[in-house]
């Protein structure tokens, strides 16, 4: 079974087209080290909860979206080689300063997953 990587992040709205420029530049060096599938989606429908949700889960401010994100790999062990190799290419490495980034990466929810079901 495939291994998930799976993120949701705050984006101000007004950096949205930022967002999706480093969105394009990401999945283009993810998939050149072998990811099998690179997804972002912007939130569309996530109502404020009353005990949980998507907004209160990343403390979700005026005038800003959710974007929700996931990589697909063949395995945890594809994906843990691929990161290391992602995370020295300098089209990644150079852009990994908080200041220069279109959201908040302290409000970034971020975690791997292992696939139980896939229809």
């Amino acid at each position: 079974m495939s291994y998930i990587d799976g993120f949701l992040v705050p984006v101000p709205n007004k950096n949205l087209n930022a967002y999706k420029k480093l969105a394009r530049l990401c999945s283009k060096v993810w998939k050149e080290y072998g990811a099998l599938e690179y997804v972002e989606c912007v939130a569309d429908d996530v109502k404020k909860g009353k005990q949980t949700s998507f907004p209160q889960s990343v403390k979700l401010k005026p005038r800003e979206t959710i974007v929700m994100a996931y990589i697909v790999y063949k395995s945890r062990a594809q994906r843990d080689r691929i990161l290391k190799k992602v995370m020295k290419d300098p089209r990644i490495s150079q852009m990994c300063d908080p200041k220069d980034m279109p959201f908040d990466g302290k409000r970034l929810i971020w975690g791997g997953f292992k696939t139980i079901i896939k229809a």
